[in-house]
């Protein structure tokens, strides 16, 4: 009924907003597995019909997607985590036709940002979710219509970066009780996403709120600092802001 005015500005709009968090309501609060199963269906034909609110512009709406699905496939129920896969299949095969078969992007850096997120939120990465990495590869090796092109491959790429995240946290898991270890290890992961700025800020958020849990105040504002010298170094080159990173060198030194 509202199709038009959901399309303004390239789906970047108030009402596209509240009725796409309408449909994330549905994920955040506790549904039977036979609602979940409504919800992914009405949620497919909703990235299906929409997709530029998705890979175009802010990227908000795909990294809230990402994190509310990617929690389902740490469900209990196996029906809901094999449903949770299809959906994240179908949304990343959305967004490889939406780049004319080029990449995908930006569903890429939005589930790695997710995972990051909700190994600190959640604390998944068990069984539950790796059978549902599983059952994503198995759709990538069994897609007909993508066999020429590189998608699976992409998807696969994505799938064992999850893993290698997963694999660094369960480290962490295991000094969890030595804050210090703890922490070097978030310190690492923080940057080896030196080269995405995004995922980083995504690290050292979590690495600021073991210290802030700690009672480690000082060095939970060095990492807020970091993020805060990151976004002015992004604005910088956007032509936003003159200053850069050099604008809290008079707070610390340590911002080089």
């Amino acid at each position: 009924t509202f199709q038009r005015q959901l399309q303004q500005s390239d789906c970047q709009n108030v009402l596209m907003k509240k009725v796409f968090d309408t449909h994330m309501l549905f994920l955040q609060i506790n549904q039977s597995a036979a609602a979940l199963k409504h919800v992914f269906a009405a949620l497919r034909l909703f990235v299906g019909k929409f997709p530029s609110a998705f890979f175009q512009g802010q990227a908000d709406l795909c990294g809230s997607l990402c994190y509310e699905v990617l929690k389902c496939c740490n469900h209990r129920s196996r029906s809901t985590q094999t449903e949770a896969s299809a959906l994240l299949y179908f949304f990343m095969r959305k967004n490889f036709e939406f780049n004319k078969q080029k990449s995908i992007v930006r569903s890429h850096l939005q589930l790695i940002k997710a995972v990051s997120q909700l190994i600190a939120d959640a604390g998944i990465g068990g069984s539950r979710f790796q059978h549902s990495l599983a059952i994503i590869n198995n759709f990538a090796n069994g897609d007909k219509q993508m066999k020429n092109v590189n998608f699976p491959a992409e998807v696969k790429d994505l799938t064992k970066r999850i893993r290698t995240v997963l694999m660094a946290t369960a480290q962490m898991k295991e000094h969890e009780k030595d804050p210090e270890m703890l922490v070097d290890l978030q310190y690492s992961l923080a940057n080896s996403y030196a080269s995405t700025p995004e995922l980083r800020r995504t690290w050292l958020e979590s690495m600021a709120k073991i210290h802030a849990r700690n009672g480690d105040l000082s060095e939970a504002a060095m990492c807020y600092i970091h993020i805060a010298a990151l976004i002015a170094e992004y604005l910088k080159r956007k032509g936003l802001f003159s200053m850069g990173w050099p604008a809290f060198l008079s707070i610390t030194p340590n911002i080089k």
